[in-house]
């Protein structure tokens, strides 16, 4: 980029002055460029230095046509009050990217779908272990799809974006880490498929990692083996130790980056911290022993020995060190549960590190409703519907990236009184977003397609109670409402959430269905899901930077166990779906009819369709498909659906000559009557083929609306006229 800096002159033409500028030309841009190649041969490029300048970090990746903007910015000023990472990742597709024009009333790019807070989820989870642990700034994130090439999947780019961003300004960061797709299609792994590809694959994974280890996986699978699982993610691994190279080697080249900005780290005071260790440490120890099941309670004895070291302590330093006391008290409490579990192999809630909590289930429980379960697992309960619509009920995705519809929906609330709470209700979180897609990705290859399941589903989790794994007794509850409502669900699913506690020595334990507190003090959230015979989704979120592949094996396996326990649990409850669907549910049935029938069905203005509509109170969807009209026929009663059926049978058939029908009169003329013999087919009725006897006046014998029997004798194949006789069905006269 090119600054104008002008120097005035004054110049005579003709007896005119003229002013004019002399510009001297100064290239102020500092472009850095690194291409790399991955072992598929596909080139990735990283630019910096020529768009968004002014952010802390900035970076233009480039896969063929696909173009990312990564930017972050970080403060510099620190609040003294912040206690946590305030880190925040915004990702936004643009719709010109892909020359689209937004759906929406207004026409522009307004707050994130579900699939961009899915994106940004993804790279949150990935760059957070890797920031220093006592980094308190104020950071954000932001990525923006300026190009989008069709059939390059953006998600799985965001991550090494990001990355690349950061590597190149000066803010504190221990990374590299990035992001690959890796997906298996006719038993090969492939990295960062396309969207073709990906059609056709059994596993679908994203793996975030650092050159060293992993710190985050996501996906879904088509019961896939903990072994195939695994294999995979070294696969991913290979992927990303290269695309991190590329950024250290990247980062080397930018004057920026090589010298990382101070930052000032909260206060501390040793000694304090020592008393608060000295006073509690042993108290919150046995506690954490005493394997007490009951969350409140836990909670108001760890209270209570706080509480009483505080009591000790003048009101003075109780006020001038409030903070610290807080920070360090809770830090006692976290060391002391981790050294129950690490050295005693005691959990909070007295479980073995393998056990599963106490399971009861129960289904029908609403009876209005389609379907319906109540899932609970120790203090984590889900109570999940179904609701069971037509093609008019399908959810319309409406992106840059990715349009069309969706059949099959999971909805996932979280109120803050399942924690016992009070939280203001603000609309759709992230967290329900995440979590809910999770859990729909994990029922999602078990529900049966079209033409074995014609509804659109819906399905809803509220959490009545959580104390860990809510997302996975949402994936049980899901699949006992589904098995409820009648839906012929290949295999039931279950999910389980692993946790981890690490030391410094490299002493580990893996514990199984961890609960609220676990996760909070632990340092990994593994959810598996799946059935009998494979994993169907996963997702892990670990704090600690890295994590072995010896503790991920270990953990899958005990996994397995876990997620099978649970399936016997639910078999208790619903082992099968159930035979029919609720006497209340709409029924349906479809019909597939040549193309050239379909306006024959619709009628003119769609006169026929809705009279049937009206008339036997079903709803009914017409669409094309393969050069075939499909008839979906939704009603509250098989009556209702029988009747439509008919109706729609009787347009479609095509009438034979030599066969009978009951046909009504439509109207008498001074030669015969017009007899509606099928539905939207009418004939003539000749006067002379009412009877044997001669007929002088056709309303002697017939009136209109009356439903008589006639036989189809000629169709004229010119005129596709109908020719019908009531004679030749009557007995004829015996001459005298």
């Amino acid at each position: 980029m090119l600054i104008d800096l002008g120097i005035k002159k004054l110049i005579t033409f003709a007896g005119n002055y003229y002013t004019f500028y002399i510009y001297p030309i100064i290239d102020i841009m500092d472009v850095h460029i690194k291409r790399f190649e991955m072992p598929d041969g596909k080139v990735i490029e990283l630019e910096t230095g020529k768009l968004a300048r002014q952010a802390d970090g900035s970076v233009i990746l480039k896969v063929g046509n696909t173009m990312i903007l990564a930017t972050v910015c970080s403060k510099s000023e620190i609040s003294p009050d912040i206690d946590f990472f305030p880190l925040s990742v915004e990702y936004q597709e643009k719709f010109a990217s892909a020359g689209k024009i937004p759906g929406s009333f207004f026409k522009r790019e307004m707050r994130a779908s579900e699939y961009e807070i899915l994106i940004c989820r993804l790279v949150d989870r990935a760059l957070r272990p890797m920031f220093p642990e006592d980094y308190r700034a104020d950071t954000q994130v932001m990525l923006y799809l300026i190009s989008s090439e069709e059939g390059v999947l953006p998600d799985a780019y965001c991550g090494l974006a990001a990355s690349a961003a950061i590597m190149a300004s000066n803010i504190p960061f221990n990374g590299p880490i990035s992001e690959v797709r890796v997906a298996r299609v006719g038993g090969k792994f492939i990295i960062n498929p396309t969207r073709t590809e990906l059609e056709s694959a059994d596993l679908d994974i994203i793996v975030a990692g650092s050159t060293t280890s992993i710190v985050m996986v996501e996906g879904e699978m088509k019961e896939v083996s903990e072994e195939d699982m695994l294999a995979a993610i070294k696969v991913a691994h290979e992927g990303i130790i290269v695309q991190c190279e590329a950024q250290i080697a990247f980062a080397a080249e930018i004057k920026k980056s090589l010298s990382k900005r101070e930052y000032t780290t909260p206060a501390q005071d040793e000694d304090l911290r020592k008393q608060v260790t000295a006073a509690t440490h042993e108290a919150m120890v046995e506690i954490a022993k005493r394997g007490i099941a009951n969350k409140q309670e836990r909670k108001k004895l760890f209270k209570e020995v706080k509480e009483n070291f505080l009591a000790t302590l003048s009101d003075e330093v109780k006020e001038e060190k409030k903070k610290l006391l807080k920070t360090y008290l809770e830090d006692t409490e976290y060391y002391a549960v981790r050294e129950a579990i690490l050295k005693h192999r005691i959990r909070l809630d007295g479980r073995g590190l393998e056990e599963v909590r106490p399971i009861w289930c129960e289904v029908d429980y609403l009876p209005t409703t389609h379907g319906s379960a109540l899932f609970t697992r120790g203090e984590t309960q889900s109570l999940t519907t179904v609701t069971l619509g037509t093609k008019l009920d399908e959810q319309m995705i409406d992106g840059a990236v990715f349009e069309g519809y969706s059949k099959l929906m999971l909805n996932y609330n979280f109120p803050g009184f399942s924690t016992g709470e009070v939280k203001p209700v603000r609309g759709l979180s992230r967290r329900e977003v995440g979590h809910g897609n999770l859990a729909l990705r994990a029922i999602k290859p078990m529900v049966p397609q079209a033409p074995e399941n014609p509804y659109t589903i819906r399905i809803v989790s509220d959490i009545l109670e959580s104390n860990g794994s809510s997302s996975m007794a949402t994936v049980c509850a899901a699949t006992l409402a589904l098995l409820d409502a009648g839906v012929q669900v290949k295999k039931p699913v279950s999910g389980i959430a692993m946790g981890l506690i690490t030391d410094e020595s490299g002493d580990f334990a893996v514990l199984s269905d961890i609960l609220g507190d676990e996760d909070h003090l632990g340092d990994m959230d593994f959810k598996v899901a799946g059935t009998r015979d494979g994993i169907t989704a996963c997702q892990m979120d670990i704090k600690v930077q890295g994590l072995s592949f010896e503790i991920l094996l270990k953990a899958l396996a005990q996994a397995k166990n876990g997620r099978l326990h649970i399936l016997g649990e639910m078999n208790k409850a619903l082992d099968a779906p159930r035979s029919d669907y609720k006497g209340h549910a709409p029924r349906f049935e479809q019909i597939i009819i040549p193309r050239e029938l379909i306006g024959s069905v619709i009628g003119p203005g769609g006169k026929i369709i809705q009279e049937i509509q009206r008339e036997s109170g079903a709803t009914i969807v017409l669409t094309e498909v393969d050069n075939n009209g499909v008839v979906d026929i939704f009603a509250k009663t098989k009556e209702a659906v029988d009747m439509a059926m008919g109706r729609v049978k009787g347009i479609i058939a095509q009438p034979e000559v030599g066969e009978v029908y009951t046909g009504k009169i439509k109207s008498i003329l001074d030669f015969g009557a017009f007899v509606e013999f099928m539905p939207g087919k009418e004939g003539l009725l000749h006067i002379s083929e009412i009877d044997w006897n001669r007929v002088e006046k056709v309303q002697d014998v017939l009136t209109e609306g009356e439903m008589i029997e006639v036989k189809l004798v000629e169709v004229d194949k010119k005129t596709n006229k109908f020719k019908l006789s009531r004679k030749v069905l009557l007995p004829k006269p015996v001459k005298q």
